[in-house]
């Protein structure tokens, strides 16, 4: 299965009032591995970008100037991602900007979710964690990933951190192995496996103590003592009668 860990940084917050993508960061993984193949691109989004955005991200408007606008790169982009299920945290905003991207271009590309499959982490997550804080450094926190580089946003950068942390989110470690080979499955190697059969085999039983007279006794006056305060109601009397 391929899936695409995909992040944008833009000029502000709401596509509605005119702002553009400014940086758009993939990582890909196969079969929950990351292979190391992403897509990373600045561009130049024809207008100024906002003081409180250049404070989140630190992409200023002079570091674009020389940047490609978004026309002559999509199809790169959209040759990346197609097919591919995609990852964001808080999917709707990065969907936002690229389809609106893609549709101010007028030459017939589809809205993303007619592409692609998309996985939203942060529904992910606030699903499994009810009322507690999700945003991407609360994650990492939380699944003890390494955010030690993010002092601030970057969209190749978030993207790889978000990967880590969706892989610890939906399982971690799928597969333990106790030898490199390939063709095992999540249960481990076949040579492990026959390993594990080998050692339980010949393993002796392991011994069963029963209780001592005095310990069944005390027992005995305990359970008197429950019977006392219960009316005689002893369910583990009863069980035994049974």
């Amino acid at each position: 299965m391929r899936q695409i860990v995909l992040d944008t940084e833009t000029t502000g917050l709401e596509v509605g009032q005119g702002h553009r993508i400014i940086e758009i960061g993939c990582v890909e993984l196969v079969n929950r591995k990351l292979t190391g193949n992403h897509y990373h691109q600045y561009i130049n989004p024809e207008r100024e970008i906002d003081a409180g955005a250049i404070e989140v991200h630190g992409i200023t408007n002079d570091f674009l100037g020389d940047k490609p606008f978004f026309a002559p790169i999509a199809a790169d982009f959209m040759e990346f991602v197609k097919g591919a299920e995609l990852i964001i945290h808080n999917a709707p905003f990065d969907l936002g900007f690229l389809d609106s991207e893609l549709q101010r271009l007028n030459t017939g590309y589809p809205v993303l979710k007619d592409c692609c499959t998309v996985v939203d982490t942060l529904v992910m997550a606030r699903a499994k964690h009810p009322g507690q804080r999700n945003n991407l450094d609360a994650l990492c926190q939380r699944y003890m990933v390494d955010n030690s580089q993010r002092d601030l946003h970057g969209a190749l950068l978030d993207a790889e951190i978000l990967a880590d942390v969706y892989l610890a989110m939906t399982g971690g470690q799928t597969t333990f192995q106790l030898s490199d080979d390939a063709s095992a499955g999540e249960g481990g190697s076949a040579q492990s496996q026959q390993a594990v059969r080998r050692l339980s085999a010949d393993r002796a039983p392991l011994p069963v103590p029963g209780a001592s007279a005095e310990e069944l006794a005390e027992h005995e006056l305990q359970l008197d003592a429950i019977a006392a305060a219960s009316d005689g109601k002893v369910l583990w009397r009863e069980r035994i009668k049974a």
